[in-house]
C-alpha cells in the first residue's frame, strides 16, 4: 500500500501529493485549525516526516491566534530567542520585506542554539505579484547521496554555529539599515553552539547535515579548510535534485521539518511588499552518530 493511500485511509479526505522527487508534498482536503482531529494531525506529521515540507493552499481561516493554536497541535511553540515577537501575539515572528525581513540565504532556523526548532509553520499574508518564492532543500537526501568517503569524513566532524556571523557576506546585496538591524536586534544576544555536522533524526533515524549560514567554522580545521569544506557540503545540500520551490499566494501555509531541511527566500521582487508570519515548534538537542549532544558554549549580550 502506498504512503498516499495510507494517509487517505487514516485521515479521510486528506490527500498527499508529492511535488519534487526528493522533497515536498502538497496537502489537500484539510482546513488547519486548533480543533483538528487527532487522525488528521497524525497524518500531517507522518507526511511531514516523509516529505520534509508540506504545502497547504488557501488557509484564509487562520489569523495570528489561529496559527499559534494550530502549531500547538504539533508541539510546544517557542518564540525567537532574539527577535521580538509580533505585538499582540505569543510566538509569531513577522518577516516584513519593508523592515528587513528577507531571509535570502540558505539556512536552518535558529541553529545557533542547542535545541533549535523541530518545525516551522509559515503563513503568507502579503505576497508580491511576481517573485518572492521560497526554496527548501532536503538535508537527509543530501547526506544519503554523498560519496561514501565524504560521508565517513563528515560523520566525525563538528561545527560552531552563531548568530554573530558575517551577515552581508551571505547576501549579494544588503542595505546598511539591514546590517544595522542584524547587529542591534538579531545578534543582540550572541550565541555560539557546537553541533555535529551529522545529526541523527530523533523520529526517523535518518542522518541529516547540520549547516547553513549560521555555521561559522568546522572545529579542528583551519579557517581556509573549513570554508572550503562548508562550501562543498552546501553545494551538495542545495543541488536542484534535493530542492523544492513554492510560489506563494496569500493564505498559503507551509510546514517544514527544521531538523531535515534548509530554506532560502528568494529576494527577486524589488520594492514589492511581502509579509510572512512564522511560528516555530520547540525542538530537541541534536545527537551525533556516536551519541554526543550539541552544546551551547556562549550566550551573552552583544557589546558591539
Amino acid at each position: 500500500m502506498s504512503t498516499n493511500e495510507q494517509v487517505k485511509q487514516t485521515a479521510g479526505d486528506i490527500e498527499v501529493l508529492p511535488i519534487a522527487g526528493r522533497i515536498g508534498a502538497e496537502i489537500k482536503g484539510v482546513s488547519l485549525h486548533a480543533e483538528l482531529d487527532t487522525h488528521s494531525v497524525s497524518a500531517i506529521r507522518e507526511a511531514l516526516l516523509q516529505h520534509k515540507v508540506l504545502f497547504f493552499r488557501g488557509q484564509h481561516q487562520l489569523d495570528d491566534a489561529g496559527q499559534e493554536a494550530f502549531a500547538r497541535l504539533l508541539g510546544a511553540p517557542v518564540a525567537h530567542p532574539t527577535v521580538p515577537i509580533k505585538q499582540g501575539t505569543d510566538y509569531v515572528l513577522e518577516l516584513d520585506s519593508n523592515h528587513g525581513g528577507r531571509a535570502d540565504s540558505w539556512h536552518t532556523d535558529v541553529t545557533f542554539v542547542d535545541a533549535y526548532p523541530q518545525a516551522s509553520v509559515l503563513r503568507a499574508v502579503v505576497v508580491p505579484l511576481s517573485g518572492g518564492d521560497t526554496v527548501w532543500a532536503n538535508t537527509a537526501a543530501a547526506y544519503e547521496h554523498l560519496p561514501a568517503e565524504l560521508r565517513n569524513l563528515v560523520d566525525q566532524l563538528w561545527a560552531l554555529h552563531s548568530n554573530d556571523y558575517d551577515y552581508a557576506a551571505h547576501r549579494p546585496q544588503v542595505s546598511d539599515s539591514a546590517k544595522q538591524h542584524h547587529r542591534e536586534v538579531f545578534a543582540s544576544t550572541v550565541y555560539e553552539t557546537e553541533h555535529p555536522l551529522v545529526r541523527v533524526h530523533p523520529e526517523t533515524g535518518e542522518r541529516t547535515l547540520v549547516l547553513g549560514h549560521f555555521a561559522k567554522k568546522i572545529l579542528g580545521l583551519s579557517s581556509a579548510d573549513s570554508a572550503q569544506l562548508i562550501a562543498l557540503l552546501q553545494s551538495h545540500i542545495t543541488k536542484l535534485e534535493n530542492t523544492v520551490r513554492w510560489r506563494w499566494s496569500a493564505g498559503d501555509v507551509v510546514i517544514w521539518d527544521n531538523r531535515a531541511t534548509q530554506h532560502y527566500a528568494i529576494n527577486d521582487y524589488g520594492d514589492q511588499h511581502r509579509i510572512v508570519r512564522r511560528v516555530t515548534v520547540d525542538g530537541d538537542i541534536p545527537v551525533s552518530i556516536d551519541g554526543r549532544q550539541s552544546v551551547t558554549r556562549k550566550k551573552q549580550p552583544n557589546a558591539s
